[in-house]
């Protein structure tokens, strides 16, 4: 390429680039090839995760916020010893903490490598079997719809207007008799 100018489509004035460095693949100078390895490679598939906030689009709020009050209450005048009250709530929510915490410890890699390949699979789908037979639908439906329009407009128009010809002469008045 020359260092020429040219002009865009909105006019604009600029000056075509000189390319002495080679491809962007395979630089063919040195400082090209350093400028290239100095770069970080940047993985869109592990980012920084939040450990704090785990339910950033609150997807989970009105489902599974579930304590102690929610599931046991004892109404006025039906009340068990203090004590028993107090070792019920701390056995309910240690334990709904720590079971928790084992079904995920057990359970939580494997479902996320299931719901991982579920929708992978999903979206695969999508991708190569959804979209392409729906515009290929509506492909094919556009050339029967103008079939079906011309028939339309063939037989039924000159029908209709036949109909409203007839129609047309007709006239009603209203008259209020008292």
């Amino acid at each position: 390429m020359s260092g020429t100018k040219y002009v865009d489509s909105e006019g604009f004035l600029y000056t075509a680039p000189i390319r002495e460095q080679g491809n962007i693949y395979k630089p063919n100078n040195k400082m090209m090839a350093d400028e290239l390895s100095e770069k970080a490679v940047h993985d869109v598939h592990t980012k920084e995760i939040d450990l704090v906030n785990r339910d950033p689009k609150h997807l989970n709020d009105d489902v599974v916020k579930i304590d102690f009050e929610d599931v046991i209450a004892e109404p006025e005048g039906t009340h068990s010893f203090d004590g028993i009250w107090k070792a019920s709530f701390t056995t309910f929510t240690v334990t709904k903490y720590w079971f928790y915490r084992l079904l995920s410890a057990i359970f939580g890699i494997p479902m996320a490598l299931i719901w991982g390949i579920y929708f992978a699979i999903l979206s695969f789908l999508h991708i190569w079997a959804v979209v392409p037979c729906i515009r290929s639908y509506l492909i094919e439906i556009q050339c029967i719809s103008r079939v079906y329009s011309i028939c339309i407009h063939t037989f039924c128009d000159p029908l209709f207007e036949a109909i409203g010809k007839v129609f047309s002469s007709i006239r009603a008045t209203v008259r209020k008799e008292i």
